[in-house]
C-alpha cells in the first residue's frame, strides 16, 4: 500500500461501551432491543471526538432478513482505495464467469526446416497475469515452452521474438495515479502481456564505509531499467529508502540512507515497457534451454497486421477462480487492472474505458444507481474512484445470494487473523476466521468491507469507508476491527 500520509502519533484510547462478552446473555426486566444497543455501541466508536475531522461511510445488513443493522453517511461518495477491487472482481467474474482463462500464443510467421524457424516467433498475448513466480519460478511456463518448441523440431529460431500485446490498448496507467507511486511494485503499468507482474526486483546494500554510496542492484536485466543510485551509507539511523520513476522512462532513481550495519533490504520496481520485458525473458530462456535465437528481442508495430503463421503453443491461464485469490487477498493492482481491460477486450476494445462501460451495465443490472460510484480504474490505487458503503454493500448481498458466485467469491476474501492483508487482524476474538472481508489502504483513506456471522449465526454484510482523516491509521484500524468484533458477538437473544 502507498506510504501513510501522516505520521503514526500517540492517539487517545478509543472508548468502549462495554464489553463484548458482558453484552452478551445479560437480561435486564425491560431489555433495550438489541439492535439499538448495537448501534449505540458502534457511534460510540465513531463518534468519538478524535475523528471530528474524518468522514466515515458506513453499512452494515443482515443477509438473511435484509435489516440495515447500522449506517452512517451510507449514501455518500467516499473514496474506496482497494475496496475498489470488489467491483471489479464483481463485475468480471458476472460477465465472463469464474472459469474464465487467458490464452497466450507462440506463433511461427516463417516455415521450419531442419530444425530452423526461418521467420520471428511471435507471443500475441491476452493479459494472462500469471507469468510469475507465485508457486513456483517466474520463468516455469517458458521452459515448459521451450520443450514444446522443441517437441516441434525448433532448435534455433533465425529471426526475432515478438510481442504482440494490442489486445490491449498502450495506456498502461491508471487515471489519477500519483507520479510519486509509480516507480513502485504496486504501481506497475499493465499490458496484454506480462511477466513478473511488470516488477523487478532493486537489492539495496551498505557501501563499504560510512559515506560511501550503497550498493544498489537490479534483476533481472532483461527488465530494462536502468539505476541511479543515490543512497548514502551513515553510520546509524533509520533506513529511508525511496524509488521513483517517471512515466515514459527506464530510469529508476533509488534515493536515501542505509545504515552501515543494514542488512540487504530489497524493493520491488515497476518496469516500464511490460511486453518487451516478456519478449527479452523468453528470449533468455530459450537460449538458456538450448534454443539459439539469432535476432533481438521487439514489439510489435501497433500498425501492424494481425499476426499470422502456424500456433506452436496455445497457453492457457489458470481460470478467474485461481486468479481472483490473490487479487483480493494479496491486494494486486496489477490483476485489477487486467480484468478491467480484459472486460472491454471480450467486447472488442482492451481499454479501461471500454470495461468499464461493461462494469456499468451489469451495476445497473443490479439496481445499483450510476450515482452512487465513480469508476476511474480497477484496483483503487487512483483517487478519482469514488463509491458509497451501500454501493459496496449491495454488491456483496449479490454475490452472496447468487449460487454462481457466494463460494467462489467468498473463498478470495482475506480471513480475519487467517490469511491475506487481515492476516494480523482480529487476533484472538470472535472475528477470528470469522470475518472474511476486503482492505483498503491509500494515504489518509482505510477501507474494510465483507462478510461477519454473529453469534447467533446470522450473516451480515458491512462496509466501513473513512477518508479524510489526520489521525494515526493504526487508530482508524482500531475503531474498525472494534466495530467488526462488535458485529462477531452480537446477539439477538
Amino acid at each position: 500500500p502507498k506510504r501513510p500520509a501522516v505520521a503514526p502519533t500517540a492517539s487517545p484510547a478509543l472508548p468502549i461501551a462495554g464489553s463484548p462478552s458482558a453484552m452478551v446473555g445479560t437480561r435486564t426486566a425491560a431489555p433495550a432491543p438489541r439492535v439499538t444497543v448495537l448501534q449505540a455501541e458502534l457511534d460510540r466508536i465513531f463518534q468519538a471526538a478524535q475523528f471530528d475531522r474524518s468522514l466515515w461511510g458506513i453499512k452494515v445488513q443482515s443477509l438473511d432478513s435484509d435489516e440495515v443493522l447500522y449506517a452512517r453517511d451510507a449514501a455518500k461518495l467516499m473514496m474506496p482505495a482497494s475496496n475498489m477491487k470488489i467491483v471489479t472482481l464483481a463485475t468480471t467474474v458476472e460477465r465472463l464467469g469464474w472459469d474464465f482463462t487467458f490464452e497466450t500464443k507462440l506463433v511461427a510467421s516463417g516455415p521450419i526446416e531442419d530444425g530452423v524457424l526461418h521467420g520471428d516467433l511471435i507471443v500475441v498475448g491476452s493479459g494472462d497475469p500469471t507469468f510469475n513466480g507465485r508457486g513456483g519460478p517466474a520463468t516455469r511456463v517458458f521452459d515448459g515452452w521451450a520443450d514444446q518448441l522443441k517437441a516441434a523440431g525448433v532448435t534455433r529460431i533465425a529471426g526475432r521474438i515478438v510481442a504482440d500485446g494490442r489486445a490491449f490498448d498502450p495506456e498502461g496507467l491508471g487515471a489519477g495515479w500519483a507520479w510519486d507511486d509509480l516507480g513502485s511494485g504496486y504501481a506497475a503499468p499493465v499490458g496484454a502481456l506480462q511477466f513478473n507482474e511488470d516488477v523487478a526486483e532493486v537489492a539495496i546494500r551498505p557501501g563499504g564505509s560510512v559515506g560511501a554510496p550503497a550498493i544498489v542492484e537490479i534483476e533481472p536485466p532483461e527488465s530494462g531499467l536502468v539505476i541511479e543510485n543515490h543512497v548514502r551509507t551513515t553510520d546509524s539511523g533509520d533506513t529511508t529508502l525511496d524509488i521513483r520513476r517517471l512515466p515514459g522512462s527506464d530510469r529508476i532513481v533509488v534515493t536515501g540512507d542505509l545504515p552501515l550495519s543494514a542488512k540487504e533490504t530489497k524493493r520491488a520496481a515497476s518496469v516500464d515497457r511490460p511486453a518487451l520485458y516478456f519478449a527479452r525473458t523468453l528470449r533468455s530462456t530459450l537460449i538458456a534451454r538450448e534454443i539459439l535465437v539469432e535476432g533481438d528481442a521487439v514489439e510489435v508495430s501497433p500498425a501492424a497486421p494481425p499476426s499470422e503463421g502456424r500456433v506452436l503453443v496455445a497457453h492457457r491461464s489458470p481460470p478467474l477462480s485461481e486468479i481472483a485469490r490473490v487479487l483480493m487477498k494479496v491486494s494486486q493492482n496489477l490483476y485489477a487492472e487486467t480484468l478491467v481491460k480484459t472486460l472491454g477486450a471480450q467486447s472488442g476494445v482492451g481499454s479501461t474505458e471500454a470495461g468499464q462501460k461493461v462494469e456499468r451495465e451489469v451495476l445497473q443490472s443490479w439496481g445499483v444507481p450510476p450515482e452512487a460510484y465513480v469508476l476511474a480504474d480497477g484496483s483503487g490505487l487512483s483517487r478519482y474512484n469514488y463509491v458509497c458503503a451501500e454501493t459496496i454493500v449491495r454488491i456483496l448481498r449479490q454475490l452472496y445470494r447468487d449460487p454462481r458466485h457466494r463460494q467462489s467469491f467468498m473463498e478470495t476474501l482475506p480471513i480475519g487473523g487467517t490469511d491475506g492483508t487481515i492476516a494480523r487482524r482480529f487476533i484472538a476474538s470472535r472475528a477470528t476466521g470469522n470475518v472474511k472481508a476486503k482492505t483498503g489502504s491509500i494515504a489518509n483513506v482505510r477501507a474494510l468491507s465483507g462478510y461477519v456471522t454473529t453469534a447467533d449465526g446470522e450473516a451480515l454484510a458491512f462496509s466501513i469507508i473513512a477518508n479524510n482523516f489526520a489521525v494515526p491509521a493504526e487508530t482508524i484500524y482500531a475503531a474498525t476491527d472494534l466495530a467488526v468484533e462488535r458485529l462477531a458477538v452480537f446477539t439477538r437473544r
